[in-house]
C-alpha cells in the first residue's frame, strides 16, 4: 500500500498516476476521513488535558464537599467523553486503512500511457519467429501424438480447465520444472525455496491480492490456495526487520498456482494456455531502495535466460499504465512465439513493487544511518511451466509429430533429443 500521509502531500499527482491506469479511487473521501481522524484526535488530545488539568484541581478539593463531589462527577463525565473520541478515533483509522488498501500502486514516470495491451511498448525481440514447410500442428494436437492431455478425463474429475499429464509429458513438464530451478540456482544464484501452498488472508493483503481480487481466488476453510509462489515467498519476511541486509535476497520456488480466472471467460479455453491449475518457477527478490531498479532488468534477464537456452523466440515488452498489474510500479513482461495462433502468449510478468508490497507486509531494514526503512520488492516468472511447454511443442514441432528437444533440457530427458509420437 501507498503512505497515507505521502498520499495526501501528493494527492493531485497521485490522483493523476491512478487516472492513468484507467482506474477509480474516491479520493474526496481519503481526505475527508484523514480530516476526520486529525479531529479526533485533536480533539481528545484536548479533552485529556482538560482532564488532567481538572484532575490536579481535584487534589486541591476537601473530599466529600459539594465543589468535591461535582468535579468527581465532571471528571467521570469527561473520561466517558474522552473514551468515545478514541473510539471514534479508531473507527475512521480502521475505515482509512481499509480503503488505502484499494489503491493500486503509483506507476514509474517511465510507465508509457495507454489504456489496454495494445498501447504496451515491444522493447526487444530474441530468436527468429519459425517457418514450416508443412500445416501447423497446436499443443493438443501434438500433446495427443504423445500421449495425450487427457482434458476431457480431467473435466469428468475437476470440471473444465484442468489436465491430465501422463507419460512423456509429465516427464517433460516435470524435466522443465528442475530445469529451471537448476539455471536459476546454479547460474544466477538464487535460493531455492518450498513453499506452502495454503497460506492466510493477511498474506495475500501483503502481496496484494486481496482485497481486490477475491473472486479470483480459490478458499479452503480459513486459508486460501495460492495463486502463485509470490504470495508465500514474498511473506517469508512478514512483519520483520532484516539484520545484516547488505545484498538482496533472492529465491526461486516452484508451486503449483490455483486460479479461479474469473475475468477471462472465453479466453484461451483450449488446451494448457489458461488453466485452474498449473505449475511456475517463481523468482522473488527482496533489497534495499537504491537497488530495486538494476535488480529489475537483472529479473528480466533471468527469465530470458530460460527460453535462451530452450531455443524459443521471444520478445520483452513494457506494459502501459492501463495493462499494468496493481501492485506494481514497473513491469516487463516477457512473451513467447505460439506459431499454431501466430501471436505472442505471456511466459512470465516481471514487476518491481518498490515498497508497495513491503508496507502491506511490514518487511524492514536498517540503513546505514540505522533508520528503518521499507524494502524493496520484486517478483517474475522464470517460468510459467505450462506455458512454456506449450511454446516448447509447437516452436520445436516437425512434420511427422516429432518434438526436437533443445541440448540444454536433454539431460532431464534422459538424453533424447526427440520425442516421438506413440
Amino acid at each position: 500500500m501507498l503512505d497515507v500521509r505521502w498520499v495526501l502531500e501528493n494527492v493531485e499527482a497521485v490522483r493523476a498516476k491512478t487516472q492513468a491506469r484507467g482506474s477509480a479511487f474516491p479520493f474526496d473521501r481519503l481526505e475527508g476521513l484523514a480530516a476526520e481522524r486529525r479531529a479526533a484526535v485533536h480533539e481528545a488530545e484536548s479533552r485529556r488535558a482538560e482532564q488532567k488539568r481538572r484532575s490536579d484541581a481535584l487534589k486541591a478539593l476537601q473530599p466529600g464537599t459539594d465543589a468535591f463531589m461535582q468535579e468527581r462527577e465532571a471528571l467521570k463525565l469527561l473520561a466517558q467523553e474522552v473514551k468515545g473520541l478514541e473510539e471514534r478515533r479508531r473507527v475512521v483509522e480502521e475505515t482509512l486503512d481499509a480503503l488505502i488498501l484499494e489503491l493500486p500502486n503509483v506507476v514509474d514516470d517511465r510507465t508509457p500511457l495507454g489504456a489496454s495491451d495494445q498501447d504496451n511498448v515491444e522493447l526487444r525481440r530474441h530468436g527468429q519467429v519459425p517457418t514450416f514447410a508443412f500445416s501447423v500442428r497446436d499443443h493438443v494436437d501434438l500433446g495427443d501424438g504423445l500421449g495425450g492431455l487427457h482434458m476431457e478425463e480431467a473435466g469428468r474429475v475437476s470440471g473444465a480447465r484442468f489436465a491430465f499429464l501422463s507419460g512423456v509429458l509429465a516427464k517433460l513438464e516435470r524435466a522443465l520444472v528442475s530445469f529451471m530451478l537448476d539455471v536459476h540456482t546454479q547460474e544466477h544464484g538464487y535460493r531455492e525455496m518450498l513453499p506452502p501452498y495454503l497460506v492466510q488472508a493477511a498474506a495475500l493483503v501483503g502481496t496484494g491480492q486481496l482485497p481486490k481480487f477475491e473472486e479470483d481466488l480459490f478458499r479452503a476453510g480459513d486459508h486460501f490456495l495460492i495463486p502463485t509462489a509470490e504470495v508465500p515467498v514474498t511473506n517469508f519476511h512478514r512483519e520483520q526487520l532484516l539484520g545484516d541486509f547488505r545484498t538482496p535476497y533472492r529465491y526461486a520456488a516452484f508451486s503449483p498456482c490455483f486460479r479461479r480466472e474469473a475475468g477471462s471467460h472465453g479466453r484461451d479455453t483450449r488446451g494448457l494456455i489458461r488453466l485452474h491449475q498449473f505449475h511456475k518457477v517463481e523468482l522473488v527478490i527482496v533489497c534495499r531502495p537504491e537497488e530495486s531498479e538494476e535488480e529489475h532488468h537483472a529479473l528480466v534477464g533471468h527469465a530470458t535466460r530460460i527460453l535462451e537456452l530452450l531455443e524459443l523466440p521471444h520478445r520483452v515488452i513494457e506494459l502501459c499504465a492501463g495493462d499494468i498489474g496493481f501492485s506494481a510500479s514497473r513491469c516487463f513482461d516477457i512473451e513467447a512465439w505460439l506459431p499454431s495462433q501466430g501471436r505472442w502468449v505471456e511466459v512470465s510478468s516481471c514487476s518491481n513493487f518498490r515498497d508497495f508490497q513491503a508496507r502491506r507486509a511490514q518487511i524492514r531494514y536498517r540503513d546505514d544511518e540505522g533508520r528503518a526503512r521499507h524494502v524493496h520488492t520484486l517478483n517474475g516468472s522464470g517460468l510459467a511451466v505450462g506455458r512454456t511447454m506449450v511454446v516448447l511443442l509447437e516452436n520445436h514441432q516437425r512434420e511427422d509429430g516429432s518434438i526436437h528437444i533443445p541440448e540444454a533440457l536433454r539431460p532431464y530427458m534422459g538424453g533424447r533429443s526427440l520425442l516421438l509420437p506413440e
